[in-house]
């Protein structure tokens, strides 16, 4: 481990810190910025306009954008999870709430109902975003090959828009030991019920199978291609009948 690895857990050098803290400084922008929007109050017919677009502008773009990341990274993570699946149901529930609102606000013909509707999405964002905090967060922090530092980094950059590697072989022979299953843990993570990877070792990787055994009871696949002796390939996929 190098100098700049080094930190005490559970403090501010803490790498799962930093990305909790660096998380909600997003989500309490999302919220400052949609607050701020729904107290405006228009004047005349031309500001209701610049309120409405704005809103529109606001919550179909950056809010929407916020959504998508979270649901690829943070809850493409839990969702195999026995523990953590339902939570994710119930967030996905609230994210189709969001959406529908979103939708009936950029529908919206004028400014007041436009507010009504934003100030509905926020109370439902509030509470949202409250779950993700003190639910999600912790759970994630528990499951095996989770790697939050790297979930919110790929959520950082959906939200930058840049696109996430999705690479068909995960090669982790030249990656030290201690984050091999989280790279290949966050690779699962963003199949589509049906897809697999090729998983390269310079070992037959057991202990990986039985993380996986307890992250993804019987919700995985995993068939060896090369069984060694110097090099291990294994097809690691999520059932064509499994949700995600």
């Amino acid at each position: 481990m190098t100098p700049s690895e080094i930190h005490i857990e559970s403090t501010d050098t803490d790498p799962a810190v930093r990305a909790r803290s660096s998380l909600h400084r997003t989500q309490q922008g999302l919220l400052d910025r949609l607050a701020t929007l729904t107290e405006a109050v228009p004047g005349d017919a031309e500001s209701g306009e610049s309120v409405r677009a704005a809103l529109t502008a606001f919550c179909a773009g950056e809010l929407r954008r916020y959504l998508r990341a979270g649901d690829r990274t943070l809850y493409a993570t839990a969702s195999g999870a026995a523990e953590t699946r339902l939570l994710v149901r119930a967030l996905r529930t609230t994210t189709g709430v969001l959406d529908q609102d979103i939708d009936r606000l950029s529908a919206a013909g004028d400014a007041p109902s436009a507010l009504v509707l934003a100030r509905a999405v926020e109370a439902v964002l509030r509470a949202h975003l409250a779950v993700e905090r003190g639910v999600l967060l912790p759970a994630l922090a528990g499951l095996p090959g989770a790697d939050l530092p790297a979930l919110v980094g790929d959520l950082d950059t959906l939200l930058a828009g840049g696109t996430l590697e999705e690479p068909a072989v995960v090669d982790v022979r030249e990656i030290p030991h201690g984050r091999r299953h989280p790279r290949i843990f966050a690779r699962f993570a963003r199949l589509a019920p049906g897809e697999s990877f090729t998983l390269v070792n310079n070992h037959d990787p057991k202990p990986l199978r039985r993380e996986f055994q307890a992250a993804h009871p019987d919700a995985f696949t995993w068939e060896y291609v090369e069984p060694g002796p110097e090099r291990w390939q294994i097809r690691i996929g999520r059932p064509a009948g499994a949700g995600v």
